[in-house]
């Protein structure tokens, strides 16, 4: 039987201003592009093939970097039950699951739409928790696939990824050349990555804590046990802290997808968390217990 699922107001409101902080990205990106000398013609071409790469390949590139690989119901009959009867229950066409061979226990999802959407968790997690607990970060991750909120990490994580390379490329080029178009190109080029990282980084703040929240709910009512959930925070939370830090700076690059960010206590990203605290989400989810209870 499905679920009657009521929509987050607040996190389609924040999904609302991230799209509208990566129209204005594309914007600015063309804009110095045609600052450059870049004819119009030309700009239409670069600005369709941006949108049409964005929108069919940006969960690919998630997937590959996560080095996840899809697995078959033969291989992994738990977890394809434990997805597929979660997704029948509430309304959502089955997701393609994929498995990341990892010692960090931890879960996500991508997709552009519950129909091409993919639920990934490592081998790290299976090992730690128990069925039911799994469930409940399943639940979670479909939550994050029905409410579509993923999509916008995608595209906002992509734009972060080529902001990387793009530095990259500015860098080392104005280090080769003592020409001073070639410098003034560099700093440019400098300059679109760094905004470019600093929108992508606001699209991310602007949805990423509530959006756990939101997903906590949602698998909790999913699956009906918020407690199942709260022990599996606790369970990830703990078990990360124990992972060495060359392992977890592996993974660093899926935070915001991640269940619960693979952060070394050291790491600088901890000032700039995308997530909610895991004590302040496992509190709400025992009032959710609590409530249901009463």
């Amino acid at each position: 039987m499905a679920v009657h699922w009521k929509g987050d107001s607040g996190l389609r409101a924040r999904m609302i201003l991230s799209f509208i902080l990566l129209g204005i990205l594309y914007l600015i990106f063309l804009s110095i592009l045609h600052y450059l000398g870049v004819g119009y013609i030309p700009l239409a071409l670069i600005a369709s093939a941006m949108i049409l790469a964005q929108w069919y390949f940006s969960d690919k590139i998630v997937l590959w970097s996560s080095g996840a690989k899809i697995v078959t119901k033969e291989e992994y009959p738990r977890l394809h039950e434990i997805v597929g009867r979660l997704s029948a229950n509430n309304g959502l066409p089955k997701p393609k699951v994929a498995l990341v061979n990892s010692q960090v226990p931890n879960a996500f999802a991508t997709g552009k739409s519950p129909k091409s959407s993919l639920v990934a968790v490592t081998t790290g997690i299976m090992d730690l928790l128990e069925d039911d607990e799994l469930e409940a970060v399943i639940g979670h991750e479909l939550t994050h696939v029905r409410s579509r909120d993923v999509l916008v990490l995608t595209l906002a994580s992509v734009f972060s990824t080529v902001a990387w390379y793009l530095v990259q490329f500015g860098f080392f080029g104005g280090l080769q050349t003592r020409d001073r178009n070639a410098v003034g190109t560099t700093a440019i080029v400098m300059l679109v990555a760094i905004l470019t990282w600093l929108v992508s980084f606001l699209i991310i703040r602007a949805i990423s804590r509530y959006r756990e929240y939101s997903a906590d709910r949602g698998g909790a009512i999913m699956t009906g046990k918020p407690d199942k959930l709260a022990s599996a925070l606790l369970k990830i939370s703990g078990k990360i802290g124990s992972v060495p830090p060359k392992e977890l700076e592996k993974v660093q690059q899926l935070n915001a997808f991640f269940i619960i960010p693979a952060l070394t206590r050291s790491s600088f990203a901890n000032l700039f968390s995308t997530h909610p605290p895991v004590e302040k989400r496992v509190q709400k989810l025992m009032e959710m217990k609590s409530g249901m209870n009463e």
